[in-house]
């Protein structure tokens, strides 16, 4: 985010108001950030950030006092309900600061009548950093994420990456080179992304993060010091050394270290609960790049919507935690054949048994958000809800436990790790937690009341005390009543007068007269009302007010107590709060299964790539909604059996006209593989894939305008990456290489890039094309196969079929097609007789055909005539309606041009 002039303080401060001084002084401070200057009941801004605030929460903007003889800008919003603007704000990838008062305002009246109340800056809120429920996406990790880059040592252009999500604890870090920063980047998705302002600056990098949905703020060099990291870290996890937490590169530890920089500086010191780094080697992922991810809306769609993503499609969770670990395994799907075989090991469990998926998926509705309400809490930022939220979390894992005990013994090897630690949770604390807090708690602990009557039995006196006070309040108001003998004599209290006797003005003079004014002591007139006191009531509300301090006192010792034992016990609430997700994703993925007939893939490391039935999930659930089937196709790219063809996938050409469903096939088969290796049964009737390191796809056409690239450029960009990268154990899917240029140009490039993907990257590939003349590369290269979408044409239409077959397409049906899309008769009928000719030439010489062929103009006009000739009535109502022109009618004329219209018909 760019940094902003602030108003700067001068020689003329004697002309500032105290308050104004104090806020420009805190204000220099944070000049990076909006600050919310806290004003009694509302937080306001000023100056410029009052004119950002107002324009991005569309409030009004107002005016207050001069500075250096301008008006200076004000805009406010109320402390009840700052969560919602703050989110806004944060949406939108600003950085706030967020300003308390650290005294009450009567402290500061002590000090001087024109005293300031102390304030500063108690937080910074920033996209990566927010911990609210209110601010944060139930189903999404909210990340941040540090670049930075190491030089030297034999490591020139290494890029360190590390990423947290503050509100679980979740910590990762990684190592990657230049090639691989926008695909590793893309994959973490992160909220928001800090590096150093020198790296920023470098054209290239800033338009790589720029370009991705997260805020940027580069920070000073100061907190990537690879020199300070380690030791860096080692204070933050108060530990000697880090070698018990793995072995990480300097990069690495120079982005971590960067995480625990802007934590301390973001949160002031308060440390965030983050679990030790983990580091993610590249083998470990399926990697698949921005392009890829775009293309085959695996978390959103190309218009930024969750639903009819990927996600959205298969996404069965019951809890907040569930889909965030599904969203994770999207993003990082596994490499390691191990590793997927206990995911699937675990999702076939709960397939192979339903009650036991029913009954684990209607314990774990009721599992809340254990983590994030843990994170709340460490940061001194929870309140009584999330002290709830960890009893009925511990509860919740004691019931699934329980469930999970009355299964087979021989449980797989996650869901078996998953009941070990539901089976460690802290024996005592759900019982104290209940023993502790009452049933319905405040969202904050300032407001009191949440501590269980019974629980201290001198927060049981002193809150008898202050509630018999007030019958005692009620009794003074019906005795008063009757002395004064005026029944709308009312006891009221505000933070001004305290307990004050009211009345209507009518009574005022009887109230001051004798007697009753040696009993009521006048204290201010209203227009309505007469206010008065007595010595009673004010030595009452003495009495009142500190039982009432007395017991909000004893509730904040015992928050503090319970907190303390709740941190106490944070490796294993982390424990829990992963088994619950981890079960929500299993069961989850198994009710997928049974509910869409999804079939369990057998995962090796060979080179296979078998799908027999496949299907699209989101489109065959879009399809469902309308009562349609969706056409499964199979698809088989592993090594031809003939051994003398040598190892390497297979690639199929596959041609047919738009919209019988080639994307959809392409698609299909990558997402297929990428369901396979999360660890989730796939949508075909069978499936045998070989491990997939990376996953390619080159569909579609989009512009670049902040690279200056055009459409053609970006697929030339993209089909580079493919084939610089791809290497045997990838899956590519590319989609009509070559549409955007010249013919020959592009005919030339996408043959080219067949021959490359065949001999020298030797993936498994698909490759659609209207290029018929790729298909004959079937005959020299020998694992290269032809398949085609199956058409039908019936009275002059076009019947999709929908299905993959051997063979090569006779023609591309594109006229078809643009008939169905509704191109205007006369086009359609110029483009028929343009490509007749074409034919005729055998395609050799388009540029003779301008001289050759009638001008369009000509060709319409005969067209018209034959259509007249064949229908006289359709020929004369289209010439009568040519010659209208509506827009000069009257309403008149248009009825007598309907009566005419009617003639013609009739």
């Amino acid at each position: 985010m760019n940094k902003r002039t602030v108003p700067a303080t001068d020689n003329a401060a004697a002309r500032q108001t105290p308050m104004m001084a104090q806020y420009l002084q805190i204000k220099e401070a944070n000049p990076d950030c909006l600050l919310f200057y806290r004003m009694g009941d509302f937080y306001e801004l000023f100056f410029e950030d009052a004119e950002i605030a107002s324009r991005a929460l569309n409030i009004t903007l107002t005016r207050r006092g001069k500075h250096k003889d301008a008006d200076i800008p004000m805009c406010g919003v109320p402390v009840h309900a700052a969560d919602d603007y703050l989110q806004r704000l944060i949406a939108q990838g600003h950085r706030v600061a967020v300003c308390e008062q650290l005294e009450d305002p009567s402290e500061a009246k002590k000090r001087g009548y024109k005293a300031v109340v102390r304030r500063d800056v108690v937080r910074l809120v920033t996209p990566g950093t927010i911990t609210e429920d209110s601010l944060l996406a139930v189903d999404r990790n909210n990340f941040l994420c540090a670049v930075t880059r190491m030089r030297g040592a034999g490591r020139d252009g290494a890029f360190g990456i590390a990423w947290t999500d503050m509100s679980t604890g979740l910590f990762q870090v990684t190592e990657t080179g230049t090639s691989g920063l926008g695909t590793r980047l893309s994959m973490i998705d992160a909220s928001e992304i800090i590096l150093p302002e020198a790296l920023y600056d470098e054209d290239e990098i800033r338009l790589l993060v720029d370009g991705l949905a997260a805020a940027v703020a580069p920070m000073p060099a100061a907190f990537f010091d690879g020199a300070t990291a380690e030791s860096r870290l080692q204070a933050y996890y108060g530990v000697k050394a880090l070698a018990g937490f793995g072995s990480f590169s300097r990069a690495e530890l120079g982005a971590a270290s960067a995480i625990v920089a802007y934590m301390d500086k973001t949160q002031l010191g308060e440390n965030a609960p983050l679990d030790p780094p983990r580091r993610e080697t590249a083998t470990e992922i399926l990697a698949i790049d921005p392009a890829t991810r775009a293309s085959l809306e695996i978390m959103r769609t190309l218009s930024g919507e969750r639903k009819g993503s990927l996600f959205h499609a298969i996404d069965r969770t019951v809890t907040g935690p569930g889909a965030r670990r599904l969203a994770e395994r999207l993003n990082n799907p596994s490499c390691n054949e191990a590793t997927i075989a206990e995911r699937l090991e675990a999702a076939a469990h709960f397939h192979n048994d339903p009650t036991l998926t029913d009954r684990i998926r209607s314990d774990l509705k009721a599992a809340p958000d254990i983590a994030r309400a843990f994170a709340r809490l460490a940061l001194n930022r929870g309140g009584p809800r999330d002290m709830i939220t960890i009893r009925v979390g511990l509860d919740c894992a004691a019931t699934v436990l329980a469930t999970l005990s009355g299964a087979a013994t021989d449980l797989p090897n996650d869901i078996a790790a998953a009941q070990a630690a539901l089976a460690a949770a802290p024996s005592d604390l759900s019982d104290r937690l209940a023993a502790a807090l009452a049933d319905d708690v405040p969202l904050l602990k300032r407001d009191g009341n949440f501590v269980r009557s019974g629980f201290n039995a001198d927060l049981d006196d002193v809150r008898a005390l202050r509630d018999e006070s007030r019958g005692i309040i009620a009794g003074l108001q019906a005795d008063y009543a009757a002395l004064a003998e005026i029944r709308a004599l009312k006891v009221r209290h505000n933070n001004v007068l305290g307990y004050f006797v009211e009345v209507p003005a009518g009574h005022a003079d009887r109230m001051m007269a004798d007697p009753l004014n040696a009993t009521f002591i006048h204290r201010q007139t209203l227009a309505n009302a007469v206010r008065f006191s007595t010595t009673e009531l004010s030595g009452l509300e003495a009495k009142i007010a500190s039982a009432g301090e007395r017991a909000l006192a004893i509730e904040f010792e015992t928050f503090e107590a319970l907190r303390e034992t709740i941190l106490a016990g944070e490796a294993a609430l982390k424990a829990i709060a992963g088994a619950l997700a981890d079960l929500d994703l299993m069961a989850a993925l198994a009710a997928l299964a049974l509910e869409r007939g999804y079939c369990r893939p057998k995962i090796d490391n060979s080179r296979v790539f078998r799908i027999e039935g496949g299907r699209h999930p989101v489109v065959e659930q879009a399809l469902a909604q309308e009562a349609k089937a969706f056409v499964a196709n199979d698809c088989d790219l592993g090594p031809p059996t003939d051994a003398a063809i040598g190892e390497g996938g297979c690639l199929w050409l596959v041609t047919g006209p738009n919209m019988a469903g080639k994307s959809t096939f392409l698609r299909q088969n990558a997402l297929i593989v990428l369901l396979a290796q999360i660890g989730s049964y796939v949508p075909a009737r069978s499936a045998h894939v070989g491990v997939v390191d990376r996953l390619f796809s080159r569909v579609g056409a989009a512009d670049d305008l902040a690279r200056g690239r055009s459409t053609f450029m970006v697929e030339m960009v993209e089909t580079a990456a493919i084939l610089n990268q791809a290497t045997e154990r990838s899956l590519v899917i590319l989609d009509e290489i070559g549409r955007g240029t010249a013919t020959f140009d592009g005919l030339s490039i996408a043959w080219a890039a067949v021959e490359h993907l065949h001999e020298v990257n030797r993936s498994r590939a698909l490759f659609a094309t209207h290029y018929h003349e790729l298909t004959s590369l079937t005959e020299r290269l020998p694992r290269v196969r032809n398949a085609t979408v199956k058409v039908k044409e019936w009275k002059g239409d076009l019947v999709f079929l929908h299905e993959i077959a051997a063979g090569a397409a006779d023609r591309s049906y594109g006229i078809q097609v643009a008939k169905l899309a509704g191109l205007p008769a006369s086009v359609i009928g110029r483009a028929e007789e343009v490509l007749h000719r074409l034919e005729e030439t055998d395609r050799s010489g388009p540029a003779a055909l301008v001289d050759d062929l009638p001008l369009f103009s000509a060709a319409r006009a005969r067209n018209e005539a034959e259509a007249a000739a064949l229908d006289p009535e359709a020929s004369a109502l289209r010439a009568a309606v040519d010659e209208l022109a509506p827009d000069d009618m009257t309403p008149r004329e248009a009825l007598e041009v309907l009566y005419r219209l009617k003639g013609i018909l009739s």
